[in-house]
């Protein structure tokens, strides 16, 4: 069990869409704005496990029309960010449209994320501590997830609120924008392998 927890920690810690995105409504907007597309990614997240658990996701990532849709739609949407991101100047803003995203924006963001459907393959079909019963070890798995993630996704929504009241110069603001859009791109770049060679 202790090697799952460590697991979660690592893959949730790690900056993927949910978490960079978080980080960008905590910069644009704040924290009271960041809590609602928060609770949309943490419905989400919830959902895609819920996928994941009953089979759904293994079938549906086994069409290759469906397969091919996701990779294009996520990589789509996270080079958008990452563009949003380099071009956004000498201000932190990871992202700025012209209202804050709502929980509804949070659960669509997951359920196109190529991250969010492998790091829960991850966690349900390893890490088997409790053989005896499949519900039982389902049922302790979900809540330390959701014990994990929770605190990390507030502590990345309180970092970019942080940010936006921190005495940054211009040159230093336009490196972190364009540190931030290399990150979403390489994430780009794995979401494509993961989806795209799911069948391989």
């Amino acid at each position: 069990m202790l090697s799952f927890v460590i697991a979660v920690f690592l893959l949730l810690i790690t900056p993927g869409p949910g978490v960079l995105s978080t980080a960008g409504v905590g910069t644009a907007y704040g924290m009271r704005a960041g809590i609602s597309y928060v609770t949309g990614l943490f419905l989400g997240s919830n959902l895609v496990g819920l996928l994941v658990i009953s089979g759904l996701a293994a079938i549906m990532l086994d069409i290759p029309v469906i397969r091919i849709a996701l990779a294009v739609l996520s990589a789509g949407y996270l080079s958008y960010l990452a563009a949003k991101i380099a071009f956004s100047g000498a201000r932190i803003a990871i992202i700025n449209p012209t209202k804050p995203p709502a929980i509804f924006a949070g659960i669509m963001l997951q359920l196109i994320n190529p991250k969010a459907y492998a790091v829960n393959t991850t966690f349900f079909s390893g890490f088997a501590f409790y053989p005896d019963s499949f519900l039982t070890e389902t049922i302790i798995k979900l809540l330390i997830l959701n014990a994990i993630w929770i605190p990390v996704h507030i502590g990345w929504l309180y970092a970019g609120h942080r940010l936006r009241s921190l005495d940054i110069t211009g040159t230093a603001q336009r490196r972190i924008n364009l540190f931030m859009a290399v990150c979403l791109i390489g994430v780009v770049g794995l979401s494509l392998i993961s989806i795209l060679g799911y069948s391989i």
